[in-house]
């Protein structure tokens, strides 16, 4: 079975990992991360930025991001979860030795 060519998570779930765990990144690097175009990454910032899901911050000649961890995700199944609870999960799982994963997994 090959790699499938789709991902559960939205670019702008990934775009929230990635600034978590790289809070002053440049739009550039995200954009990398995330194989999509500067343009596309300053979109999904500004969206995220939009909806109060991030804030950001001035610092020097570069931004600094952080994440409204508090508040509830934005899908109406997962409303009683938050931002940060999901970022836990999926920062656990992505730290977690790839034995563990698998056994996990089944």
């Amino acid at each position: 079975m090959g790699v499938a060519a789709w991902s559960f998570l939205t670019n702008h779930a990934r775009a929230m990992r990635f600034i978590a765990e790289q809070p002053d990144a440049r739009l550039r690097d995200l954009a990398a991360a995330l194989d999509v175009t500067e343009r596309t990454a300053y979109a999904i910032v500004a969206d995220l930025t939009d909806a109060g899901y991030v804030v950001k911050e001035r610092d020097g000649r570069r931004n600094r991001y952080h994440i409204q961890v508090h508040l509830p995700l934005p899908d109406a199944i997962a409303r009683e979860r938050t931002v940060g609870e999901l970022l836990d999960l999926l920062v656990a799982a992505e730290r977690r030795p790839r034995k563990e994963a698998k056994r996990a997994a089944r």
